[in-house]
């Protein structure tokens, strides 16, 4: 399982909100990029950034960091926040993100989503699945969608999309523990079955369809574990770091004994 640190950019600060209400903004630190080395310095590998004044804007606004920290980091970069054009996408590409993130695009403009999924290959593009009482969420969370979660995923799933970041809006930065039974859930529900030929005759064998990114509420290194069980391929921690619930030595540790 991945462990990803996330670094959230508002005004080209490095800061966390809670249950995703701006009101709430704490700057933890004026300069991303230190932030970002120092994940680095730890072994860690990738970097999960939002863009926040873009989730807010509905454009991409802080490429400028972006490319800071891709120019001055090895950090595997997932962006989010803002891309809603072609043109959002591109800048995101050209300033060094290796994946993008796009969630309300998914639910506003699906074509324009299926259509980046198609021309960079779903490698490249995550869905964002971010859910409040099991509804997706919107533009920066300030909106709710009247979808239900499970079936938006399995949507997406059917169109191709292989790696989902699911949040649970209720949970984030609250260091309440994450939604294990959200993640459960969705993994079950879509699941796929692969049928092999061996020895022993047909065998139809269950796996995770999806790539799930886990989101929202991680509070201590013990739930780790509990997220890699359910089959989770990775987890985005944030204000458990930045509140030193979890230390970038503990990250270092777990990553040498589990990989």
């Amino acid at each position: 399982m991945r462990i990803i640190p996330a670094i959230d950019i508002i005004d080209g600060k490095c800061v966390r909100l809670s249950k995703g209400d701006y009101d709430t903004k704490k700057v933890y630190n004026e300069n991303p990029v230190e932030v970002a080395k120092q994940f680095q310095d730890h072994g860690i590998q990738y970097l999960h950034l939002v863009d926040l004044d873009g989730a807010k804007s509905r454009h991409i606004v802080n490429h400028k960091v972006l490319e800071q920290i891709a120019t001055k980091t090895d950090l595997k970069i997932d962006f989010g926040g803002g891309l809603k054009t072609d043109e959002d996408l591109h800048i995101a590409f050209e300033s060094g993100a290796d994946q993008i993130t796009g969630g309300s695009i998914a639910v506003k403009d699906e074509a324009t989503f299926l259509g980046w999924l198609k021309t960079y290959g779903n490698a490249k593009i995550i869905l964002g699945a971010d859910a409040k009482e099991g509804n997706i969420a919107v533009s920066g969370w300030q909106e709710e969608s009247e979808l239900q979660l499970v079936p938006f995923v399995k949507k997406f799933q059917k169109a191709g999309v292989r790696y989902v970041i699911c949040t649970d809006i209720s949970k984030d930065g609250m260091l309440e523990g994450p939604s294990f039974d959200v993640y459960k859930e969705l993994l079950n529900k879509t699941k796929v079955i692969r049928t092999e030929i061996g020895g022993s005759g047909v065998v139809d064998i269950e796996e995770n369809g999806i790539k799930l990114i886990a989101s929202g509420g991680i509070s201590a290194l013990e739930e780790l574990p509990k997220l890699k069980q359910i089959g989770c391929e990775g987890v985005i921690i944030g204000k458990a770091i930045y509140e030193n619930r979890i230390s970038l030595k503990e990250l270092e540790n777990y990553r040498l004994q589990y990989g």
